[in-house]
This record gives structure tokens, sequence and C-alpha cells, in this order.
């Protein structure tokens, strides 16, 4: 299917939820953004649309306590970007409350298509990390790792991490699929649009 089926640069906020019960209902299709407080995941979302200032960052990492959803092109299919984890001063019942909240939405969300998991790419695979590769291999939810940050390493490191990557998920058992990105440079661009296109239209296809 061709990429240009998605019309990513026509995503618009839609809400933010603190709350199951506040979530858009459950119809369609829509691709979730999940990893550490700083792994990028606004600025992996910004440059898939194209739309600078479309999901905002935090200048605290770990203070975005919200799921938010972002509209695109037709409003069966949504981005969400998942609270961060992992971020060590963040009080513990607030980690709780994200935890329940984000659990929830993987757990009973029927619309869910795929994952992005991202992953710097000079600290991947923490053990928040490889909980969620575990959850999305036991649901059978589609799950694509995505190394952020490329351009802080060099080309070598990059190539590095890459296969190290792939064979540390090759040994954990099941396939999923990995790729490199940088949201500066536009690394992986391309490869994340044409993924998230296949997710998004098959899974709007079957719904009707």
């Amino acid at each position: 299917m061709a990429v240009s089926e998605i019309g990513f640069g026509a995503a618009t906020f839609t809400l933010s939820v603190v709350k199951l019960n506040q979530m858009p209902p459950d119809c369609g299709a829509e691709v979730a953004f999940a990893g550490r407080s700083n792994a990028g995941k606004s600025s992996a979302i910004n440059a898939l649309t194209g739309l600078q200032g479309l999901a905002r960052s935090s200048k605290a990492p770990g203070r975005t306590s919200a799921i938010n959803f972002f509209t695109l092109d037709d409003e069966r299919r949504r981005l969400v970007d998942l609270p961060g984890y992992g971020f060590a001063r963040v009080p513990v019942e607030v980690k709780r409350r994200w935890g329940a909240l984000v659990e929830g939405y993987l757990n009973h969300r029927r619309s869910l298509a795929g994952v992005v998991a991202l992953m710097d790419v000079r600290r991947p695979f923490t053990d928040s990390d490889e909980k969620l590769v575990a959850w999305c291999r036991a649901a059978r939810v589609p799950v694509l790792v995505t190394l952020s940050k490329a351009d802080k390493v060099s080309r070598g490191k990059r190539a590095a991490a890459l296969r190290a990557a792939r064979a540390h998920l090759a040994a954990s058992g099941g396939e999923v699929e990995v790729q490199l990105f940088s949201a500066l440079h536009g690394t992986g661009l391309g490869e994340l649009r044409g993924r998230l296109s296949d997710w998004l239209l098959r899974d709007t296809a079957e719904d009707g």
C-alpha cells in the first residue's frame, strides 16, 4: 500500500485524557508511541506528521501524565502519545497512576493497531522497555522498536546498535521489527511512515 494513502500531515490534536473513561470511541485504528520520558516520542510524532509543535515535549522530562490523541486524515485513524516511563524523579504515587493508565489502555483498547516502542539508541532495552515489548508479544500487538536519536552517534555505532538490537530480540524469541530513527535528520522517517500506514490501513479496512 502506498505511504501517500495516509495523510499524516493532516494530523490534529484531539484530546488529552487522564482517565480511561475519557478516551474517544474505541473504533477504527490507532498507533501508540511509547517509551522512556526522554526517548523522543513527541519529536517522532512531529517529524512523522511534519507538524512541529503538534506533540509538545515537557520542559521537565517525566511530567507528561496524560494520554494524548491525534486524529489523522480520517477520523477513524489516530496516533496516540502515551506518558513516558522510567523518570526517576517522579514521585512513586504519580508513577503508579501513570502505570495504571497506560496498562489499562494497552490491555483494553481494541482499536490499537500497533505500538512504536522508542528507545534511545545509546541506552536501549531498559527493564521498562523489555516489559513493553514482552506485553506486545503476549497480546499479539505488532511492535516496531525504534532506536531514536540516531544522530547522536557515529554511523558505525548506529549500525552496531541496530545489529545488537536485532540479535537481542531474536534471542528473546519471536520476530520484532527494529529500525534506526532521527527526528533531526529524518533518518528512518520513510520507513516509519510506511509501517504505520500498513497498520492503520489494514485495521481500518477490517473495521469497515
